[in-house]
């Protein structure tokens, strides 16, 4: 099917201003492309493009003194199967030592996700009796849905992994760090995939190794295998 994104964001700006962004569809979706982003910053004072650590494509702009609002306008037609990720029932979970070496970092303690904390001896206690695997991850998933409840007047900006988990409250990045810190607890290397949807606000679904070919995301706010959407950010849980 045919899906067409854009967005536009209009930003108050009352002194000189590095804006850094990520609004570029991500670039393993260019190809998926069926016309090209009409990617516009008005005014435009030129900018600085790069691809980060996480593969993002990112920019930043500096706003100079005097101008009072900033505009970021996209819109582009994405070809998508619509189709919920494969579920691979049989997918592998891999030793530490046979990780690759770039997933090594998405096991680690992060400012949102406290793995060092008492998550650690929770989660072991909790699914170290589930099979390896995407069983394991699915029972994460499943937990993490009805341990926390969807609540938007209770969203934070500095809720953690370990808080969410005592104050079972929160909104997506809730599920999706409670998520990607119990399963990087089980040494499963876990980050989460923002991207927008045209029926809800953005949704936050982790993505795990547990399998030779690469990440699988799953979607821990509903339980259940995520939908390909056009990801346009894309970032570690940190």
């Amino acid at each position: 099917m045919l899906i067409k994104i854009g967005f536009d964001i209009e930003l108050s700006v009352a002194s000189p201003t590095a804006l850094i962004y990520l609004l570029h569809v991500h670039p393993t979706r260019r190809d998926d492309l069926v016309t090209p982003e009409n990617f516009w910053i008005t005014p435009f004072f030129g900018n600085d493009e790069y691809i980060d650590s996480y593969g993002n494509h990112c920019g930043r702009v500096n706003v100079p003194p005097g101008v009072g609002s900033v505009r970021f306008t996209n819109d582009a037609v994405v070809r998508d199967s619509g189709l919920p990720d494969p579920v691979a029932d049989g997918a592998w979970q891999h030793d530490p030592r046979d990780l690759p070496l770039a997933t090594l970092q998405f096991l680690l303690p992060s400012r949102y996700c406290e793995v060092d904390s008492e998550l650690l001896n929770f989660a072991w206690n909790q699914f170290g009796h589930t099979p390896l695997g995407w069983p394991r991850v699915q029972a994460i998933c499943d937990f993490v849905h009805g341990h926390i409840r969807f609540d938007y007047q209770n969203a934070r900006a500095n809720r953690t992994a370990l808080e969410g988990y005592r104050e079972r409250t929160g909104v997506c990045r809730d599920f999706a760090h409670l998520a990607v810190t119990l399963c990087r607890c089980m040494n499963i290397p876990a980050r989460y995939v923002t991207g927008y949807l045209a029926t809800s606000a953005s949704r936050r679904c982790p993505a795990r190794w547990i399998s030779a070919p690469g990440s699988r995301p799953t979607s821990a706010s509903s339980g259940t295998p995520s939908t390909p959407a056009t990801t346009s950010r894309a970032s570690a849980a940190s």
